[in-house]
């Protein structure tokens, strides 16, 4: 079967590559983070606890036997002793239960607090969430980061408790079933070891496989229905609703087949499951019903072996008990390791160490040139640009022509640094001097004063003068229209793609970069606006460089860089140059 897991390189199932998988993405938190010591602080704390519930634990496993035998005996004076010591262990022992489960849940929001931003810095470093945005890529980033995590936190601190508090748990009551039963101890630990690899080896593999799909199945679903509403607009003027629902019911169909599957290993599984816990009631009685008959031991010390047999079975039986939610929780280590390593290759790229394929080295310089540029489709597929050389000087602005699908857009991308499969060299001014405006613009979720001033939102300008810097992209009402600069709005739906280009345009000019990259930025305005914003770009000494067919903005630039798509180029001068 070819699954997502098989594709990822990694092998399902419980072994050493899980855990070395998952000692990879938890080590740098405990290890290396500036918050270690606490952690470590919270974690001894939390194992404090559970060895105070394991105490507890045994006290209550006594009592029970206690006042078990007292009833038995009818010694009234015996059964009233064990029920008053019985209820002050629990009201001494409920506040031990009820603090390990918040500090339990207190370090696993932290862990989960310090890790998601470990992720999410990686994630935006270098620009790998962007490059991450292709078909090949890892599937649903967005669900890693919020989901994965969350589980990954939680869970790994449950299973550690309950593999810790098995261990104690096997110590504490081994000693009260060995004085009791040595036969129930030789017994429980073979039991224990078949129920275990019968386990692993029917179930492992299987069900980590299905999981795994499943947690990908569920995200797509989540993911394309965002994606309706989203575009909403597009999908109801096209009367797409048919084609959407298809799409989402095919989505839908091979997460509820996968599902279908899911459910009958667990089926399987609980069959197993609830066969192995029932017996576990009946075994220890059968095995010790000699001795009770007999009249050798008495009924409480039998409840007492029944107890100590259940508590040392669940702590031998740990990954059958709970093979169910180990299954998920290793499909969840799995996905979040491979997002680890798709980061880590994206970073390989970046610094230059994929073998075999070249990058194009981009240089910080006061003037924009390209040196023997070199340009390809992200995974190398298509020529777009070949030995490209020419120098744009301040004021000097370019436009770039040629047919739809030549490689304008691209090589807009590859000057603005998103692109880097080729090789040649781009000498570029730094940070803020570069500007990118795309043909539709980015409108973050925020106030009026957020999308004039992104991403620097924090600068200090008066509302006076952004109004007037709305004047100037012919947006006068604007602010007046929906309420004033401080109201959150969902712009992007809002505003028409024309206000939209206009808003970007004030968003750049306030900027003020030397370069502006304009990739069809104009493109919904009529000729008076769009000769408005353009006449500007001078008055602040901003260089455009634009991808346009508008033969009214050659005036604005100096030269036209024709592509024609063959990976060839032309360059000519602008006050020359006509569309054919």
């Amino acid at each position: 079967m070819s699954s997502a897991i098989e594709t990822n390189g990694i092998a399902p199932g419980f072994n050493t590559g899980l855990w070395r998988r998952f000692t990879t993405i938890a080590a740098p938190y405990w290890r290396a983070s500036d918050e270690r010591w606490r952690a470590l602080g919270l974690l001894a704390l939390l194992i404090v606890l559970l060895l105070g519930q394991t105490g507890f634990n045994l006290l209550f496993n006594h009592e029970n036997g206690e006042f078990t035998s007292a009833l038995a005996a009818r010694d009234a004076e015996r059964f009233w002793a064990s029920i008053q010591r019985y209820t002050l262990i629990l009201a001494a022992g409920v506040p031990i239960y009820a603090l390990y489960y918040y500090v339990r849940d207190t370090l696993s929001l932290r862990w989960r607090r310090w890790l998601t931003d470990h992720f999410l810095q990686r994630y935006f470093t270098q620009r790998a969430y962007y490059r991450l945005n292709t078909p090949d890529a890892i599937d649903n980033p967005d669900q890693r980061i919020a989901e994965d995590i969350n589980s990954f936190t939680g869970q790994s601190l449950y299973f550690s408790m309950v593999v810790l508090g098995a261990l104690l748990q096997m110590v504490a009551f081994a000693s009260v079933l060995w004085t009791i039963s040595r036969t129930l101890v030789y017994f429980l630990i073979g039991y224990a070891l078949l129920a275990t690899l019968f386990t692993g080896w029917a179930f492992g593999k299987r069900l980590i496989a299905l999981n795994f799909k499943q947690l990908q199945r569920e995200a797509d679903f989540r993911f394309n229905l965002v994606r309706v509403r989203e575009h909403a607009e597009p999908i109801a003027l096209h009367d797409g609703e048919a084609r959407e629902m298809s799409t989402l019911k095919r989505i839908f169909g091979a997460l509820y087949a996968n599902y279908q599957q899911v459910l009958r290993w667990q089926f399987k599984l609980n069959l197993f499951q609830y066969a192995h816990s029932f017996l576990t009631i009946v075994l220890p009685s059968i095995i010790i019903a000699g001795d009770v008959l007999s009249g050798e031991l008495e009924v409480g010390r039998a409840v007492q072996a029944a107890g100590a047999f259940a508590a040392i079975l669940s702590a031998l039986t740990v990954i059958v008990e709970h093979f169910e939610s180990l299954s998920r929780f290793s499909a969840g280590v799995n996905r979040l390791h491979a997002f680890a390593n798709t980061l880590d290759a994206q970073g390989a790229v970046l610094d230059g160490s994929t073998a075999g394929k070249s990058q194009i080295d981009v240089q910080p310089d006061m003037q924009l040139g390209l040196r023997a540029l070199t340009v390809y489709t992200p995974q190398y597929e298509h020529l777009l640009v070949r030995d490209l050389t020419l120098s744009i000087e301040p004021g000097q602005g370019l436009v770039i022509s040629g047919p739809s699908g030549a490689g304008k857009s691209s090589l807009l991308r590859a000057i603005a640094g998103l692109w880097t499969s080729g090789e040649g060299q781009v000498l570029r001014p730094a940070g803020p001097d570069m500007l990118f405006l795309p043909q539709q613009p980015y409108l973050p979720p925020g106030d009026l004063r957020s999308q004039l001033l992104y991403p620097h939102c924090d600068r200090h300008i008066s509302d006076a003068e952004l109004q007037e810097w709305l004047e100037r992209v012919n947006l006068p009402d604007l602010a007046q229209r929906f309420g004033g600069m401080h109201r959150e709005l969902d712009w992007a739906k809002l505003l028409s793609v024309g206000e939209q280009q206009r808003l970007a345009f004030a968003r750049a000019l306030l900027a003020k970069p030397r370069y502006l990259l304009l990739d069809e930025a104009s493109s919904a305005l009529d000729a008076a606006n769009e000769t408005r914003l353009y006449s500007q770009l001078a008055e602040f000494s901003i260089t455009p460089i634009s991808v346009t067919h508008h033969q009214s903005l050659l005036q604005y630039h100096r030269q036209v860089l024709e592509l024609p798509g063959d990976g060839s180029w032309s360059l000519h001068a602008a006050a020359d140059y006509h569309w054919t």
